[in-house]
């Protein structure tokens, strides 16, 4: 049952998630973007982050940092949620709208997907309640716009949504780095590593072919590699040697 939605439009102190612009910076700001000086590049700069998909317990703990009770706090662990558990792009999932969720069937209808392809994907009965909390809370507010939308019902921006990955995942203590692709490499290596067959996870991640998922997985975490290495036990007393 969800609680009072008074309280739940109140972003306590502790609570608060703000909606602000995080690139918007003060006029004049001495503060370093990114760790570097105005005017200079990033340090990365060109380069690439290795995968860090995050383990079960990261994705428990970044969905705990959420506020239960606030609108944006319901809000966002839904968004969460569609990606780490469902895969979807950071852009698939602000394009949502309430309709392509079908709580009854468990599922979520991608109509602009990557490459212009639509698909369907599945999402399991845990994961599908908090995105039913939000659909019942944007319903009870009488809350417009797209499925993931702000108390004017304007889309969320990707820069909002990066930034408040980052924030609750130094909240949640996850030492990795926390961004909307890497909850996507999340759901991609807990289906590898569970035996879901490959064809299955290229379905649901909405990848061309087979193939293109293979080595997307491989790319991410060579499973093969760790479970042959993991069998790979020597005769007792031969390391103490």
């Amino acid at each position: 049952m969800l609680v009072d939605s008074v309280e739940l439009l109140t972003d306590r102190p502790d609570q608060a998630e703000s909606e602000a612009n995080p690139m918007e910076l003060p006029a004049k700001s001495t503060i370093k973007p990114f760790g570097s000086a105005r005017g200079e590049s990033p340090a990365n700069a060109g380069g690439k982050y290795p995968p860090e998909p995050l383990t079960r317990a990261e994705v428990a703990a970044l969905l705990a940092a959420c506020s239960a009770v606030s609108r944006n706090g319901v809000r966002n662990r839904a968004l969460i949620v569609v990606m780490a558990r469902a895969g979807l792009r950071l852009a698939e999932a602000l394009a949502l709208k309430p309709s392509d969720v079908d709580p009854r069937a468990g599922s979520i209808r991608v109509l602009r997907g990557k490459g212009k392809r639509a698909r369907t994907v599945g999402l399991a009965p845990d994961a599908m309640a908090v995105v039913q909390r939000w659909l019942d809370l944007r319903r009870e507010i009488g809350l417009r716009g797209p499925l993931f939308a702000t108390a004017e019902g304007k889309p969320l921006s990707q820069n909002y949504v990066r930034a408040m990955l980052a924030r609750l995942g130094r909240q949640a203590g996850i030492a990795k780095r926390v961004h909307p692709h890497g909850l996507r490499h999340t759901m991609a290596t807990d289906l590898a590593a569970s035996g879901v067959p490959v064809n299955i996870i290229s379905g649901q991640l909405g990848h061309a072919s087979s193939a293109v998922t293979a080595r997307y997985i491989d790319h991410i975490s060579n499973h093969d590699v760790v479970r042959t290495m993991q069998a790979a036990v020597w005769e007792q007393g031969r390391l103490a040697a």
